[in-house]
């Protein structure tokens, strides 16, 4: 079994959330999301969400392409995920282009996937503020 992991907030879930992780699980057979924790988001990115991590994990959960949802507490605990769930293919959005390129060395193939170019969190907070 193949087994992928990819990362994010999913706050504010759209289609562009549902492409990647569709694109994800076609590239293996089993999903691992992990979603960042309220607290991770504040302490570490100074992100505040709209939904709370439960609320967001709910939301991927039901998503059909996605197997687990775990959190992601620590920046550094990616190189421990691919190991404690086997991993095979690590997954994150082209933005993200080389930052992951280190967990190669733990066997691990690294794939980034080009956004939906026309859809972020981001910009549905914008068009909302300006509505």
């Amino acid at each position: 079994m193949k087994r992928v992991i990819t990362y994010g907030t999913f706050d504010l879930m759209h289609y562009g959330h549902i492409n990647l992780l569709k694109r994800a699980k076609a590239l293996g057979d089993y999903l691992v999301v992990v979603i960042s924790s309220d607290e991770f988001n504040w302490n570490e990115k100074q992100k505040k969400c709209y939904f709370t991590y439960e609320q967001r994990k709910a939301l991927v959960e039901a998503c059909r392409y996605v197997d687990l949802v775990i959190p992601e507490t620590s920046w550094e605990q990616k190189r421990e995920d691919v190991h404690e769930y086997h991993i095979d293919t690590f997954v994150m959005g082209n933005d993200w282009e080389g930052e992951f390129d280190f967990l190669k060395e733990e066997g691990v193939e690294v794939v980034y996937l080009d956004r939906t170019p026309e859809i972020s969190t981001t910009q549905i907070k914008t068009d909302l503020t300006n509505g």
